[in-house]
């Protein structure tokens, strides 16, 4: 298989898909942390959320 200039000979389907491959799992992991990153932001929010009674410590939970 030739793609213009670039001879990737007999193993042009190994080759190929190999990048294909890394580029779906790179794909995935940057869509897994943008995912992560809305999650935790909405987390952090729920925490400074005024509104919302402070968390009890330890201590105030055992008494």
């Amino acid at each position: 298989m030739t793609l213009g200039p670039l001879d990737l000979g007999p193993h042009a389907g190994f080759i190929l898909g190999a990048y294909a491959f890394t580029a779906l799992v790179i794909a995935g992991l940057i869509g897994h942390a943008m995912r992560d990153r809305r999650a935790q932001t909405r987390a952090l929010a729920a925490l400074q959320d005024p509104s919302q009674p402070a968390s009890r410590s330890s201590a105030e939970r055992r008494a």
